[in-house]
């Protein structure tokens, strides 16, 4: 395939890439059929991640598509066809991250069936890992990849990633508007989405009860959880809990629930006070106020503060109008956050 063809074929979403072949070895790239690269046949993927070489990473799960998409730093970098739970077997939506990894890995229920480049996403059981990837739903709940590209995905991903799957298209994440993420100065309401964080004390008993403790998880990327309904902000680091905090009165949040990852790098500044932090939505309805979440998200000073220390590229954020079901937390389904307690590890099963 010479460069041009390939740059037509893969005009807004890649420069040139090369698909390889499924099944339960390695195989030897070959070269995509069709006009676009979502016109992909079972087992095919694309993957050029010299498109963004570094930055936190980013994987995005569309059932109805049955496509995995992958951005580093807001690009996207790969694609590839997947095979998610059959009927009866479901593959759960959600933000999930990753709390697992093993290069060889052998299913406990079904006749040690092999399960290469094993990312789990659950304690009960859900993984990403390389399989048979028929072209429809096969699976009993994981997300079976291409061999070649699960193994090249293993390559790029760390514990604590953030995998989004949704029931929606698979499309790009989109820059979050800065207003909701930018340096601000101190406000009576702070927000967890507006630094730097007021650290002035509010007088009401509102604020009190909050707890940060960092030394129970290893070191990894931050997921803030803030649920309107239950009233709480609460933070995970590799699926631990190490943070939660009441918040204070402020405007609802929008319906749904939405998320947002964090990028490397910076945007200037509306005055040469500072620069802004670099943010995607990665799911939901895009935001149509974005100060209306600031206004929102308010919790003690204090708190906010050592959160937004604590945050660095990776980091997600999800905004939710459902409750908190229990904790600790590591998955967000579609009715809301579901409960995965840390455990020993489970049975991942194909």
């Amino acid at each position: 395939m010479n460069r041009r063809r390939a740059n037509l074929l893969l005009a807004g979403v890649f420069a040139l890439g090369i698909a390889g072949a499924a099944g339960a070895r390695p195989a030897d790239p070959v070269p995509v059929p069709g006009a676009t690269p979502l016109q992909l046949l079972p087992g095919e993927y694309l993957w050029l991640p010299e498109l963004s070489p570094r930055g936190p990473v980013l994987v995005l799960v569309s059932l109805p598509e049955q496509r995995a998409y992958v951005y580093r730093n807001g690009v996207r970098i790969g694609v590839a066809t997947v095979s998610t739970g059959k009927p009866g077997f479901e593959t759960p939506t959600g933000v999930f991250t990753i709390l697992q990894k093993k290069r060889e890995h052998y299913s406990n229920l079904y006749d040690d069936a092999p399960m290469p480049f094993m990312q789990r996403l659950t304690w009960d059981g859900i993984a990403l890992h390389a399989g048979r990837v028929p072209g429809y739903p096969a699976s009993h709940g994981c997300v079976r990849l291409p061999y070649a590209f699960s193994e090249r995905l293993y390559g790029v991903t760390a514990h604590g990633i953030t995998v989004v799957i949704t029931d929606q298209p698979g499309q790009a994440p989109l820059l979050a508007d800065p207003g909701v993420f930018a340096r601000a100065p101190a406000a009576p309401a702070p927000s967890v989405l507006a630094t730097p964080i007021a650290r002035h004390r509010l007088p009401t008993p509102a604020w009190a009860g909050h707890e940060w403790a960092p030394e129970r998880a290893p070191p990894g990327a931050l997921t803030v959880l803030v649920s309107r309904a239950d009233g709480a902000l609460v933070v995970l680091r590799e699926g631990i809990e190490i943070g939660r905090a009441p918040l204070g009165a402020g405007e609802p949040l929008p319906d749904g629930m939405r998320a947002f990852q964090l990028l490397e790098g910076a945007e200037p500044g509306p005055d040469p006070s500072g620069a802004r932090r670099r943010w995607v939505q990665v799911l939901g309805d895009p935001v149509q106020d974005p100060a209306a979440l600031a206004r929102a998200v308010v919790v003690a000073p204090e708190f906010a503060a050592l959160v937004e220390e604590a945050l660095a590229p990776g980091a997600t954020v999800v905004l939710t109008d459902q409750p908190l079901r229990a904790a600790p937390v590591t998955v967000l389904d579609a009715q809301g956050i579901a409960s995965d307690p840390v455990q020993p590890a489970s049975p991942v099963d194909d």
